[in-house]
């Protein structure tokens, strides 16, 4: 399965829309869709239409598309260089607007490169434990995904003292056997809000307004390193970043957002 076919995204037509129906393996607990799946969704739906690799997106969340929904995914390449194409992607259900993906797509030749970025020194996904759950999560985008918590609290650790905001995570989609694309990384590049309650040491977390992902390098990889970093909390907003580590090291993307910080509810 590839990253389109585990989102259930189809293009209707020769057209500039698309469509998917919000089913519960890409929905949370609250029954509703996944932001990392609406913005996955928004970043596959323009590298088909421009034929060019992502270089950057940038998710807005606007409203909720519950589960069961279909939502629809409209097109538009704005420019379209000889090198750069950039575009949105206009999420809907009905007449509400869930989402918008704005998106720089291309590639470049140029002489020089380098990563300055540097994967943290980790146990393998096989020798660390998987993370727990507050909730029952089977047939939710929890059990569609697999994650590995390398750094972090358990929920019973969470007694109120602050952690320097700093969680790390292997995470993996195991439906997607086909190599790990910017659509997947857009997936598993959500987990900014579940670091706020990390960095409080409190039980809570957070609703996505945005996020931006960038693309670096994509290699061969089952499992992604998530070195996610709590910058601060503050006005009721959390604002954080990921850096996503292949398993041989190389930086794959990054990713920043900001949420609306939560307590959990028991």
């Amino acid at each position: 399965m590839d990253s389109r076919s585990f989102l259930g995204l189809n293009r209707i037509g020769d057209s500039t829309r698309f469509e998917m129906q919000v089913v519960n393996r890409i929905s949370t607990n609250g029954s509703f869709l996944f932001g990392g799946a609406g913005l996955g969704a928004g970043i596959s739906a323009l590298e088909t239409v421009s034929q060019r690799n992502l270089v950057w997106a940038t998710a807005q969340y606007l409203s909720f598309a519950r589960t069961d929904e279909m939502m629809t995914i409209d097109v538009t390449l704005a420019i379209g260089g000889h090198q750069i194409t950039q575009g949105r992607a206009v999420c809907r259900v009905g007449d509400r607007e869930i989402l918008t993906v704005n998106a720089a797509l291309g590639d470049r030749n140029f002489e020089s490169s380098g990563q300055f970025a540097i994967m943290p020194d980790v146990k393998s996904p096989e020798l660390t434990s998987a993370r727990q759950h507050r909730h029952e999560y089977s047939g939710t985008i929890h059990e569609s995904l697999e994650q590995r918590l390398v750094k972090g609290r358990e929920m019973s650790q969470l007694d109120g003292t602050p952690s320097d905001g700093n969680v790390v995570m292997w995470a993996r989609i195991p439906a997607v056997i086909e190599g790990v694309d910017a659509t997947a990384l857009g997936i598993l590049g959500d987990f900014v809000p579940m670091a706020v309650g990390q960095a409080l040491g409190i039980a809570a977390g957070g609703n996505s307004l945005d996020n931006t992902i960038r693309i670096v390098k994509l290699v061969p990889t089952q499992w992604v390193l998530l070195d996610i970093y709590i910058d601060a909390v503050q006005r009721g907003f959390g604002h954080g970043r990921v850096n996503m580590f292949a398993e041989d090291g190389t930086l794959m993307a990054t990713a920043s957002q900001s949420c609306k910080a939560r307590k959990w509810k028991n």
